[in-house]
């Protein structure tokens, strides 16, 4: 009996510790199966955030504004074969090209127009900057004036007479770019802190003037050109902005302030408006644009110092541009202030020279902002 009893006794207690054993085993696999799902929806939280950032970072705008630009053309072409084949005795031939022009222009532009409205009512809210409003004290801020010169020997002394008489301008510093000319001779006795940079550019002439300007401990910078298109009294526009951001951007586009004739056609007035816009387009929610052709603004030191590595001198005409879409992409707050524009004192040799000029320099602003910066041989 007792034999018995004790053999009962150890099966129960076998029967207990497997029990124990299968109850540790389940609750293991129940922690590894837990373990595993949280693993799979981290995995797939990762996953979701990436394609949001992704989708974030995509400018569906910009592309939508070319898709449709392209399927207006499409269309304007086919439109327009209405005169050859009319005049000319070529319907036959000319038909079916019409009509597929004008068919499958509608593609594009369907297309285009998707992208816009999925930036505008899906992502917006998403691309907009997380800033809250910025306001801050500058009653009294002095200022540093940069002046790009190239040849300017006619106009660069009353330019730098002009902003140094300003009360808010502690120091001009102009930036010859290895003129050939008097211009440097004259902007020293006119009183300006000048420098030669001797490689050929306006995109190395800007950089240099904001590499001299940080150089002078300025808190402040100007940055404008010594051809007398731009006056020191409008400082005074830039400075009443310049608690709101870290890039004032004067510019040009207001037509009750620009003189008549100036070197900025009608043709370029607009054209700078539509390359102002495609930049938007592609930070949507980060500013509103109107000028990328505009030299004259304000920038604050400190947002300068951080932006410096990211400027690329070599690129040349379109470098306010480049300078523009490296601050938005980098998170930099600009807002635009109407200036006046006025025409310029001797021959203009940038990109206003004439409307092809100004096309070439347009397009190089487009290819820029679409593709990346390619550096000036």
């Amino acid at each position: 009996m007792g034999l018995k009893y004790q053999s009962s006794s150890q099966s129960s207690l076998q029967s207990g510790a497997a029990l124990d054993d299968l109850s540790e085993v389940s609750v293991k696999e129940g922690e590894e199966s837990e373990k595993r799902a949280v693993s799979l929806f981290g995995k797939l939280r990762r996953v979701v955030t990436q394609s949001v950032q992704f989708l974030c970072s995509v400018p569906w705008l910009m592309y939508g504004i070319y898709l449709v630009t392209f399927g207006g053309i499409l269309y304007l072409a086919g439109i327009s074969l209405f005169l050859p084949r009319y005049l000319f005795g070529l319907d036959e031939t000319l038909r079916p090209v019409a009509e597929w022009l004008v068919w499958y222009s509608g593609v594009p532009m369907v297309l285009g127009f998707a992208f816009a409205l999925f930036d505008f009512f899906v992502l917006f809210e998403r691309k907009r900057a997380h800033r809250a409003y910025r306001e801050e004290d500058m009653d009294g801020a002095k200022v540093t004036v940069a002046l790009t010169a190239y040849n300017d020997e006619e106009s660069i002394a009353d330019a730098v007479k002009d902003f140094i008489a300003h009360p808010r301008v502690e120091r001009v510093i102009v930036v010859s770019n290895n003129s050939s000319d008097k211009t440097f001779e004259r902007a020293v006795k006119a009183g300006a802190v000048t420098f030669n940079e001797l490689q050929p550019g306006y995109g190395r002439c800007v950089y240099r003037c904001y590499d001299e300007a940080l150089k002078s401990g300025a808190e402040l910078i100007v940055l404008c050109e010594g051809d007398r298109t731009f006056r020191a009294a409008d400082i005074d526009k830039l400075l009443s902005f310049a608690p709101h951001a870290d890039i004032v951007n004067g510019t040009r586009i207001v037509e009750m302030l620009r003189e008549r004739n100036t070197q900025l056609s009608t043709f370029m007035y607009y054209g700078n408006l539509f390359v102002a816009k495609l930049l938007e387009a592609k930070h949507l929610g980060r500013a509103t644009l109107t000028d990328v052709g505009s030299t004259y603004k304000l920038i604050r030191a400190d947002a300068l110092r951080k932006l410096m590595p990211k400027l690329d001198p070599s690129v040349n005409l379109p470098f306010n541009a480049h300078f523009m879409d490296m601050a938005l992409a980098n998170e930099t707050s600009l807002i635009e202030c109407p200036i006046t524009f006025h025409p310029r004192v001797g021959v203009s040799k940038g990109g206003n020279t004439n409307n092809a000029r100004a096309m070439a320099v347009g397009f190089g602003m487009m290819r820029g902002v679409t593709f990346g910066w390619e550096k000036t041989k």
